[in-house]
């Protein structure tokens, strides 16, 4: 079958459809960020403890045997995403998950790498 007579079985009307419902540029690139954060097996570990507990600096760096400083800038890039929320308590900040759709994206995966 030549390339032009593949175009003949092309479903016009489910392409059109599927259009229709495709995010918007500035969404899917939006999207792509979001699920970059995931790509890194150090943000995964603070997000995994994160998911156990709330947190702060310190106790994530004792956690990770990593230095505050690297784990300040991986809270940074987790805060600007919205994936964390801080809250401060005297001096300390504690850490924690922004809300339960991270925690169903973290479950979700584990399961689907468990299975």
């Amino acid at each position: 079958m030549t390339e032009e007579n593949n175009y003949l079985h092309l479903n016009q009307e489910m392409i059109r459809k599927v259009d229709e419902q495709m995010p918007p540029m500035e969404e899917l690139e939006d999207l792509e960020e979001f699920f970059k954060v995931f790509g890194d097996v150090t943000r995964l570990k603070i997000l995994i403890a994160l998911r156990c507990s709330e947190m702060c600096v310190y106790d994530i760096s004792a956690l990770l045997n990593m230095s505050q400083s690297a784990i300040s800038h991986q809270l940074r890039v987790l805060k600007q995403l919205d994936l964390v929320k801080n809250r401060r308590e005297g001096k300390t900040i504690f850490y924690s998950l922004a809300d339960d759709h991270i925690m169903t994206i973290l479950s979700q995966g584990l399961d689907h790498i468990e299975e």
